[in-house]
């Protein structure tokens, strides 16, 4: 019986997961698209992307190796089930950005008036914050990043979600600032950057609490 209670339990954190990817996915394309600034790594991404002339997929991607390498030092130890689950969620994640965007791009969405590309822009920070706040609820996979903000908030910040994640914005930032003062440009920035700095943290905390309750942290570090 309790096998089949934990099963049980078990598809419904996968479901959510999946869920919760694409709807991570699916609100970081809805950001970009709108051209009023991404989420900070999505911006930082972009900016490397545009500078190497590589598909924005495959540079996320490759960022994302990099993180989970720099997750396993923030542990000081080498965590196996750590380390493949941020590249499982990688992969998939790293092109439906990429995917997600293609489909979106026909609706213009940079071409809507400045105030309603600011409110779709919002909206999607929102979609952002609440399929972070679900898949680190599941406790099976997520995103190198966001385990970057994770490890900071529980391991060394008393469980503060804004903190964490203000904190783990430190490195894509420097990378912006790194590929401005080499190609004199910078891009995917704006409002909506500035918002998911300081913004994104707070709203997961928040989901944390109203977005699917039942679901709580597991953490052991």
């Amino acid at each position: 019986m309790k096998k089949d209670i934990d099963l049980g339990k078990f598809k419904i954190r996968l479901g959510y997961l999946i869920f919760a990817i694409i709807l991570d996915a699916f609100s970081n394309a809805v950001m970009i698209d709108s051209n009023m600034g991404s989420a900070v790594w999505m911006s930082s991404a972009v900016n490397i992307s545009a500078f190497l002339h590589s598909p924005y997929g495959t540079t996320l991607f490759v960022y994302a190796v990099l993180v989970t390498i720099a997750n396993q030092i923030l542990l000081r130890k080498f965590d196996g089930h750590i380390f493949i689950s941020n590249l499982l969620f990688s992969f998939p994640f790293s092109y439906l950005v990429g995917i997600f965007s293609n489909v979106l791009n026909p609706l213009g969405l940079n071409q809507l008036p400045l105030l309603m590309r600011l409110m779709v822009n919002i909206l999607g920070l929102i979609g952002v914050s609440i399929g972070t706040s679900i898949y680190q609820r599941c406790n099976l996979i997520q995103h190198p990043n966001d385990e970057l903000a994770y490890l900071l908030r529980f391991k060394y910040l008393h469980g503060s979600a804004g903190w964490g994640q203000l904190l783990s914005y430190t490195p894509p930032v420097v990378i912006m600032i790194i590929c401005f003062v080499l190609t004199g440009n910078i891009l995917s920035v704006g409002i909506g950057t500035i918002l998911a700095m300081f913004f994104q943290g707070v709203i997961i905390g928040i989901s944390d609490k109203i977005v699917v309750p039942s679901l709580k942290h597991h953490y052991s570090f």
